[in-house]
Formats: C-alpha cells, sequence, structure tokens
C-alpha cells in the first residue's frame, strides 16, 4: 500500500466515519476521527448561527490540529497506514460558509499559521452525495441538533468543497455516493479499496458504486 495517510470528507451526513472505520478495519490502519460531541457550542450554533459560528469554528480548528499534532509526533511502529475522517482545511471551508467576511480573515490568519505545522494526506476519498440523501442519512442517525440543518447550508457546503479540491487540484477519488451502502454492500467498500490500491495520479478520478 503507497498511501500511509488517508482522509475521508465529505458534507454532513455522507457517511465519512463508516467508511474511514471500514478502511481503517481493512488495512489494520491506525483511525482519527473528528470529536465533533466535544463541541460545547455545536448545538448552540445550530440554534444561534450568527452569535456562536465563530467560537465552534475556533474550537473545531484547536482540536484538529491537537488531534493530527499528536499523529505526527506518535508514529505507530506497529501501524504504518493513518485513515482520518476529517482533513484540516475543513476548518477553512467550513468557516468560509458560516462567518461574517471580517471574522473569516481573522480565522483565516490563524488557520495559516497552524495549517502550515501539519501533515497533508496523501490521498482524499470525497464521498459526493445529493442533499436528498444527506438530510435522509442526517434523519436516519438523528442527532438531535443536526435535524433542522437546511438545505442551503449543505449546498453551500457542498459547493465549498468541490471547489476547493479542484482548484488545489488534490489527488483525489471522488466516489458517486449517492446509493452508497458501505456496512451493508461489501461491493462497494471493495470499489474504494481497488480505487486506493490502483495508479492515481494527481488530480480528481471519479468512480461510481454498483
Amino acid at each position: 500500500m503507497k498511501h500511509h495517510f488517508i482522509t475521508v470528507e465529505g458534507n454532513i451526513g455522507a457517511g465519512k466515519t463508516t467508511l474511514t472505520h471500514l478502511l481503517a478495519k481493512h488495512y489494520n490502519a491506525r483511525i482519527i476521527l473528528e470529536e465533533f460531541a466535544d463541541n460545547p457550542f455545536l448545538s448552540k450554533f445550530y440554534e444561534n448561527p450568527q452569535q456562536y459560528a465563530f467560537p465552534v469554528e475556533l474550537f473545531f480548528m484547536a482540536e484538529r490540529y491537537k488531534q493530527l499534532k499528536e499523529m505526527i509526533h506518535t508514529k505507530d511502529l506497529f501501524q504504518s497506514i493513518t485513515v482520518s475522517d476529517y482533513l484540516f482545511t475543513k476548518c477553512l471551508l467550513f468557516a468560509k460558509v458560516t462567518l461574517p467576511d471580517e471574522e473569516f480573515r481573522l480565522y483565516q490568519k490563524l488557520f495559516d499559521i497552524i495549517h502550515q505545522q501539519l501533515t497533508f494526506p496523501d490521498i482524499l476519498i470525497y464521498l459526493h452525495a445529493p442533499i436528498k440523501k444527506l438530510q435522509e442519512n442526517i434523519k436516519k442517525r438523528n442527532r438531535e441538533y443536526e435535524q433542522n440543518i437546511s438545505n442551503e447550508y449543505l449546498f453551500d457546503l457542498q459547493e465549498t468543497y468541490t471547489s476547493y479540491i479542484k482548484q488545489h487540484n488534490i489527488k483525489t477519488i471522488f466516489i458517486d455516493a449517492s446509493n452508497a451502502d458501505f456496512l451493508g454492500n461489501p461491493k462497494h467498500l471493495q470499489v474504494v479499496i481497488d480505487a486506493l490500491e490502483g495508479d492515481i495520479e494527481n488530480g480528481q478520478h471519479y468512480f461510481t458504486l454498483p
């Protein structure tokens, strides 16, 4: 396996954590998961986005930085592969959608200082699902504070993610996750594994699930 640091990304409800768990199990890899439940501002943000956007994004950035920094300093002799369910740049992408211009400029300055100290993944797996599917998944997992997320917010995040990936020509396995069932359908997971183990160059490579 030539990729030692794999990141799974996608919109809210795209299935990132499920796929991350399955890949970590398949490769006996170290796993890094977003600790969103620890963010004391998250439920308040969904109730009052204008008031809580800055602290919610700042808290996420600090926690993600801490997690990824520890990963760099604690090389695991027995697990040469790491799989994460978030990209550190996610901080900036969400902040771009949630923060007003002046706050975003301040946030970006902090982000620019911090992200230089972290390792970028070797490859990104991006799960792209239509808004209707995302909302179905959000309802299904039934986190109370997520139940009123608007289609418009999900659409803005989707646009921000895809334009960032294309603009920076990141090495990306772009999965159409419209009908994704990684837990129930082994063929879906196999598509991702085959893509990871194939010859992927820089840029976006698009895959559909059977």
